[in-house]
């Protein structure tokens, strides 16, 4: 139970984190922001094709950034389906595309979407596979990383503070 509850902080830091790198493009100021009210409805269509080449890295950034909120998903509905795991992941990554635009603070683009909630189900799929592995250690092995993870960011985050200070 206290595993749950270390679960669920960790999970509000990293939608924090999140939050910061998805919607405010990684700013500390709103002058910051791009002022785009763009949607793409064709995956892997025009918003990834920078200069005629796809841009992978967007791609593959979208990807691994909600690969963890998978992981966070698999550990705190550990005994639900694998199906019933990913609406939450498709939900969020919607709820951001939405976000962007009303907001008019970034293209809103199906690719995103999916590579979101691709990036996801590996990451339930990754916690589904570290606790065939460690068994009951799972979750606490976790929380540690998450958590040693969690103070890597905000000590980052503090240092480009400073740095602009």
């Amino acid at each position: 139970m206290e595993s749950k509850k270390i679960t669920k902080c960790l999970l509000v830091v990293y939608l924090f984190a999140l939050i910061w790198i998805v919607i405010f493009k990684l700013q500390f100021s709103f002058d910051g922001l791009p002022h785009i009210r763009n949607v793409n409805l064709i995956p892997f269509g025009d918003s990834t094709i920078t200069n005629g080449t796809i841009d992978f890295d967007e791609i593959i950034g979208n990807l691994l950034a909600f690969i963890p909120f998978g992981i966070f998903i698999g550990m705190l509905l550990e005994g639900k389906s694998f199906i019933m795991k990913i609406p939450p992941i498709f939900f969020a990554s919607l709820i951001f595309e939405v976000i962007q635009l009303v907001f008019s603070i970034g293209a809103s683009d199906i690719t995103d979407l999916l590579m979101n909630t691709v990036g996801g189900v590996i990451g339930i799929a990754l916690f589904l596979a570290l606790s065939k592995i460690m068994k009951n250690k799972t979750i606490k092995i976790l929380n540690i990383i998450c958590l040693v993870g969690a103070i890597l960011l905000f000590s980052f985050i503090g240092l480009i503070l400073l740095a602009n200070l």
